[in-house]
Formats: structure tokens, C-alpha cells, sequence
């Protein structure tokens, strides 16, 4: 059996591994890498993957975030004809995600290339995009819903079993057995996995018992997340700061997951008397799409809530969400000069509306930036988290005068704590740990505390594309 590491090793985004077992070959997940000019390189290095698409045999896709599923149209368009296997709750995202990923790039392009007739400039040097809207479209057919908790069988020798990640809507960890080669494997994927005890999702489960190899994201292995209750102080005073400013707030918010938890938390500040009575635009059709999808999915949600969900259809008056559709409504949205809350996408500020908003209020004292996800390096969002006072919104030099506020208990990804109690629901110690999906110092510094505090010895930070053979 050998293992590729083709993306999330050292870094956070791309996530893509290659399995060879005898004559099966598969991947789990097939992600784009994000983080600006480097990674939009690495896209561009990674067309054909390095092997023959055509001899991959299925795919298994632990969520639907595009630094995990957005090279799949790519896979798709040359020649991977297979089935690409994800929750339900998976699949209705990626029926939004996808297309609007192409749709950027094709926007992307376009910008570019009127950006260089403008200046007298030809096209060559114009990267196309990775895929096209059809394309994309094309590749959601080959998507096959698979339900929490049941074995399956996806190959003669393969058997793969999802549990519930608790990350974002439909998000797995994965137990993979491999048999044929004498004693049966098991291989484990933690996926990203979420904290427990956090709103919206139900808790992530625990791994199976033993495990021969396991792949362990780390996102924050190298950090312990604010406790909820912390995180609420913050955005109380965020919320008391900017209404005594008489500015605006803007949090940019990826559309799935993240949009939904701070809908959640501003509800529920209202609820407690925490916060006056609110009116919040939601503007991002994606994060519009993904929140009716996750209200459709009630049974992957937890008590909590459904409880506010209840509370807010009996108060109408007390939190008014209007979800924003339509660019002449969204430009709108900046005349406002005080007292907007706006979340916004795309969560990184590396695309979509929420560049708009930023462009118009981070010049403005008054203003506030609630920044309440990962911000991966080279992006927008992490230039902003890191103090820079002066920003390049479209190609135009925009100053940072606007407050910005970073809350750390609304990650969705667990952090160094709850990464090892979800290791230690391993009854012995697996055969080998591979710590992916983390910046070079986070990796290294969990698979440290793996050992520490685990005592596993066997624990390899992978580089991208390096092998394992077992």
C-alpha cells in the first residue's frame, strides 16, 4: 500500500491523497488551493495531477469546502469518469459551490484580460481558468450520496464507513479497510473535524477503536480556541464599539458553515438581552443557498438550534436577516453610513462581495472588522489580521483606519485540545500518524504533542508530494 500526499501537507489548503492498494487507486478529497498569487500557481501546476486520472477507481470527499472538493471538475474534465462519494448534505452543497467557483474563475479571467487591453496588453500570460461553469456542472453527475454510520462496499477489497465531523454541514471523518493483502487495513481520515459543544452541528463522533494508519488534519494543532464564552464578550464590545462610533460592522464570513454559526450566535445574543434588537444583511448568494440547505438538513443540526430556530419564528420583530440577492441591493448596502451589520463572503476577503464592503469601510475610523475564521497566509484576510494599515483592494491602495477585531471561538475547525481527545478515542496506538492540513509550525508543533501527551512514536509530517510505502 502506498500513500501520496498531493496537497494540505505543510499547508492548510488543497487537500488531495492518493491511495495504491494492488490494483485499486483512489482519493480522498480533491481540493484547490487558496491563499493568493502562490496558490493560484500551485492550481495551475496541479492540472494534471502528476498520474493518469482514468485509473482512478472512486473518490471519497469528506466535505464540501473547495479547499477539499475544488479540483473535482478539474479531475472530471480530464477523463475521471468514476464515482465521487460524499454525504447528501455534501452534495446539495457542492451543487452551489462548484459552479460558483467556476463562475469566479471565469469572472477572474475576464477582469484580467480587459485589465490588460486597458493597459495596452495582449493576452498571453492570461491563465485560464481551472474549469468552466459547464464543466463543473458536468462533474456534479458523478456524485453518489453516502449516509453516516453504514459500511459500504466501493471496491472488491475496499469497505469505507463516514461519521458524523462536526466541521460544517455533512462533514466526515472516514474508516477505510483494505483487505486482500492478508490482514485487513485500516486506514482513518480524520477530515477537518469541529469542536464539540459549539452551535449548530451535532458534536463530531469519535474514530473507531483501532486504526492501522490515521491522517490527522491541524489546522490549529498548535493552539487552544478562546471559550464561547470569551468569544461572546468580544462581540458584544465589537457590537457596543461600533454603535457608539456610529459605524458599520462587516464580518466576512465563509458562506457555508461559518455564515450559519454567526447567524446563529447574533440570534442568540438577542435572545440572552446581550445585544439590542438586530437587522443583519446577509450578502452572498452562496451563503443564502447554504443556509436554506442547511435548515433542509434539520436532522443534522442539534438541540440548541432547534430551540432558537423556534424562538426567532416566535419573536419575527427581535432579529431581522435579510438575505441579499441582487447586485444593485448589494451596492446599496454601502451607502449605509451607520449601524449596517453585514456578513459577507468570502471568508479569506479574497473574493466575492465582501470586497466591496471592505473597500468602502475600512478607510473609516467609525467602522469595525470582525474577522471570525482561519485566514490562511497570503490572503486579504490574513494582511488584515496581521496589522497592515494599507491594502489592495482591485488593483487600488485602500487604507486600514477601521478597528479590526479577530474572536478565535468560532472556528470550525477543533483545536489542539479537542484534536487529541478525538485521538485518544483510538484504544492503542495506530501503526503510523500522518499530521496534515496545518501550517508548517502547527503540524509540527501537534505531532509534538502527540507524543508528548500520547506517547505515539510513529508520527511523520509529510511534504507535499512525498510517498509512503507501508
Amino acid at each position: 500500500m502506498r500513500l501520496v500526499f498531493l496537497g494540505a501537507a505543510g499547508e492548510v489548503t488543497g487537500s488531495c491523497t492518493l491511495v495504491e492498494t494492488g490494483d485499486i487507486r483512489f482519493l480522498v478529497d480533491c481540493g484547490m488551493f487558496q491563499g493568493g498569487p502562490e496558490a493560484r500557481q500551485k492550481n495551475q501546476r496541479a492540472l494534471d495531477f502528476g498520474f493518469d486520472v482514468r485509473k482512478i477507481d472512486f473518490v471519497l470527499l469528506t466535505h464540501a469546502h473547495i479547499d477539499h472538493s475544488g479540483l473535482l471538475p478539474r479531475l472530471s474534465m480530464l477523463g475521471y469518469r468514476g464515482p465521487i462519494y460524499a454525504t447528501k448534505a455534501t452534495i446539495d452543497l457542492l451543487q452551489v459551490l462548484l459552479p460558483d467557483s467556476a463562475h469566479i474563475q471565469e469572472k477572474e479571467s475576464e477582469w484580467q484580460l480587459r485589465h490588460r487591453h486597458r493597459r495596452g496588453k495582449g493576452e498571453r500570460g492570461i491563465p485560464a481558468p481551472l474549469y468552466t461553469v459547464a464543466q463543473a456542472l458536468s462533474s456534479l453527475k458523478q456524485l453518489q450520496p453516502v449516509a453516516y454510520g453504514q459500511s459500504f462496499q466501493v471496491a472488491e477489497m475496499v469497505s469505507v464507513r463516514f461519521r458524523d465531523a462536526g466541521h460544517i454541514l455533512g462533514s466526515a471523518s472516514l474508516e477505510v479497510i483494505v483487505s486482500g493483502e492478508g490482514k485487513p487495513r485500516r486506514l482513518v481520515f480524520s477530515g477537518d473535524l469541529g469542536m464539540s459543544n459549539r452551535p449548530v452541528l451535532r458534536d463530531p463522533e469519535p474514530p473507531p477503536e483501532e486504526a492501522d494508519v490515521v491522517l490527522i488534519e491541524s489546522t490549529y494543532g498548535d493552539r487552544l480556541h478562546r471559550s464561547l464564552a470569551e468569544t461572546e464578550d468580544e462581540i458584544v464590545a465589537a457590537f457596543a464599539r461600533t454603535r457608539a462610533a456610529k459605524g458599520n460592522l462587516i464580518i466576512p464570513a465563509f458562506a457555508v458553515g461559518r455564515t450559519q454559526e454567526i447567524i446563529y450566535m447574533l440570534a442568540d445574543l438577542v435572545r440572552r438581552q446581550r445585544l439590542s434588537p438586530l437587522k443583519i444583511y446577509v450578502d452572498s448568494p452562496m451563503a443564502n443557498a447554504a443556509t436554506r440547505i442547511t435548515l433542509a438538513h434539520s436532522d443534522l443540526l442539534d438541540d440548541e438550534t432547534r430551540a432558537l430556530l423556534a424562538w426567532q419564528q416566535a419573536h419575527p420583530g427581535k432579529v431581522n436577516i435579510e438575505f441579499v440577492a441582487d447586485v444593485e441591493r448589494s451596492k446599496a448596502l454601502n451607502d449605509i453610513r451607520s449601524g449596517a451589520v453585514i456578513v459577507s463572503a468570502s471568508g479569506m476577503c479574497e473574493a466575492g462581495r465582501i470586497k466591496y464592503h471592505l473597500r468602502e469601510n475600512l478607510p473609516r475610523s467609525e467602522c469595525t472588522v470582525l474577522i471570525a475564521g482561519f485566514q490562511a497566509a497570503g490572503t486579504l484576510g490574513r494582511r488584515l489580521v496581521d496589522g497592515a494599515r494599507l491594502v489592495t483592494i482591485f488593483g487600488q491602495p485602500v487604507p486600514v483606519r477601521a478597528r479590526i477585531y479577530t474572536v478565535g471561538g468560532l472556528s470550525a475547525h477543533a483545536d489542539q485540545a479537542a484534536l487529541l481527545d478525538w485521538l485518544r478515542g483510538f484504544r492503542k496506538p495506530p501503526g503510523q500518524t500522518f499530521v496534515v492540513h496545518g501550517e508548517a509550525g502547527a503540524s509540527a508543533n501537534f505531532a509534538r504533542a502527540i507524543g508528548e501527551q500520547l506517547g505515539w512514536s510513529d508520527v511523520h509530517l509529510p511534504c507535499p508530494g512525498e510517498s509512503f510505502t507501508m
